[in-house]
């Protein structure tokens, strides 16, 4: 049996987050329902990989998170001002790895875990 996993984010502002994902990451819209009015769930396409992005006004932003996204990029340091430019956050400076890899652990506006993974 084969399955496939989209993860998805819970977010009071739909459109901000996936601004956020556009510009950080070229995320590119491959869903939208509904297709006109108020939007409850946008699908993104980065490389090959997906997000999901569902809207709910009342979503706490402060509620303990158990998720965690990681992108692969080629120049962790160059992003981290550019996170903080689209309103996410910088936990931390980068760091290199034992395993040979260089992560910034770094947040989306809406505070969701994200790392930044770049091969060494």
């Amino acid at each position: 049996m084969s399955a496939t996993i989209q993860p998805m984010l819970i977010t009071p502002d739909v459109i901000r987050l996936q601004a956020f994902y556009a510009q950080m990451f070229g995320a590119e819209q491959i869903a939208r329902v509904p297709e006109e009015g108020p939007v409850f769930f946008v699908g993104l396409r980065v490389n090959d990989s997906e997000l999901g992005l569902v809207a709910d006004e009342k979503a706490p932003l402060d509620a303990p998170q158990r998720s965690l996204l990681s992108f692969r990029v080629d120049d962790v340091d160059s992003l981290l001002q550019r996170v903080r430019d689209l309103g996410g956050h910088v936990r931390g400076p980068a760091n290199d790895m034992p395993w040979g890899e260089r992560v910034a652990h770094v947040e989306d506006p809406d505070g969701n875990a994200v790392n930044l993974v770049q091969a060494l």
